[in-house]
């Protein structure tokens, strides 16, 4: 059986606080012998619950980056009880590139899961990550945001899973977490996902989506920054009260939420981001793009709910995420 090749360059069971790396041996036409340093920061101090908190799963989403370098900086072993194994870039070439998918292999590493000790450099690294650090954890917080192409309402949300006790346990800390929205998610596809990797170990996890348009905002740097806190304080990693304001909570009960688009052309939104619609109303319209004087294509919503995730860029291509309907649960 092959061994993955990734090391750590610093300790991940000593107390105290380390900055390093995890090192990726990546030979290229660049360097012979060279590597992937992938940055790393572990925070560790008595006996406790180990936080596994990863950003930059996709190279082009920035709130979970901003919130777990200055949490890199700030936390000292002190503040701690158990563990904190920081991550903040998760896929680090992509991360580098700007881009959603590794410029190296072209792979996306939310589909790699569970990896691949001899894969290409996604499929270690995320290999690594599977039988090495979630193995470790007792709660899991993987940030993600719409990146270049999506737009979300500012949420973290959990999973409808089969084994009721744990769904609890992400439920209440995605609960903790506190964004804006809270969201029972229904993946488009599951297979693949960091987060069904998690989830089957019997993990504590919890995801966000906290922007989009491939970068963030002062507000979205916020929502991370105080619900990485709180999902912390909420673990027993951290003390202090629970920063917490009120949360609208979504679902997403079907496939009729997603809306795809069945035509290229350019995309006129009829309805923004948070904004309530009832089944067939108008969402968009998509115009051609090669002549004046056709009718465009207009989209209806397939159900009543916000608008909680929309596409960000001004064309589509045929296959693209237009929309995400959610429904607002009483």
């Amino acid at each position: 059986m092959a061994t993955n090749p990734i090391s750590p360059t610093i300790p991940l069971d000593q107390p105290g606080k380390y900055h390093g790396f995890l090192r990726l041996p990546y030979s290229r036409d660049d360097s012979a012998w060279g590597a992937v340093m992938v940055p790393l920061c572990v925070v560790a101090n008595g006996e406790g619950p180990t936080a596994l908190l990863t950003g930059a799963n996709h190279g082009d989403e920035y709130e979970g980056p901003i919130a777990l370098q200055a949490l890199a900086h700030d936390l000292r072993p002190e503040d701690v009880t158990g563990r904190v194994i920081i991550v903040p870039y998760m896929n680090y070439p992509a991360f580098r590139a700007g881009t959603r998918v590794s410029p190296i292999d072209r792979v996306n590493m939310n589909r790699s899961f569970p990896g691949a000790p001899d894969g290409s450099p996604t499929q270690k690294i995320a290999n690594y990550f599977n039988d090495v650090l979630v193995p470790m954890a007792d709660v899991v917080l993987d940030f993600h945001s719409g990146g270049k192409t999506l737009d979300f309402l500012p949420f973290a949300c959990a999973h409808y899973l089969d084994a009721a006790a744990q769904q609890a346990a992400c439920v209440a800390a995605v609960e903790a977490f506190n964004a804006p929205y809270t969201l029972m998610m229904r993946e488009i596809d599951s297979v693949g996902m960091y987060d069904t990797a998690v989830e089957s170990q019997g993990k504590v996890f919890v995801t966000t989506e906290l922007g989009g348009g491939g970068s963030a905002t002062a507000n979205s740097a916020r929502i991370a920054h105080r619900g990485t806190r709180n999902l912390l304080i909420h673990a027993g990693i951290l003390q202090g009260e629970l920063d917490l304001t009120p949360s609208v909570t979504l679902d997403m009960p079907d496939d009729d939420c997603f809306h795809i688009a069945e035509a290229e052309g350019m995309l006129e939104p009829l309805a923004d981001l948070g904004e309530r619609v009832e089944k067939g109303t108008p969402i968009a319209r998509i115009w051609p793009l090669d002549r004046t004087g056709l009718m465009p294509l207009t989209v209806n919503s397939k159900r009543q709910g916000v608008i909680a995730a929309r596409h960000f860029p001004g064309l589509l291509q045929s296959g693209d995420c237009l929309a995400v309907i959610a429904e607002v649960s009483a």
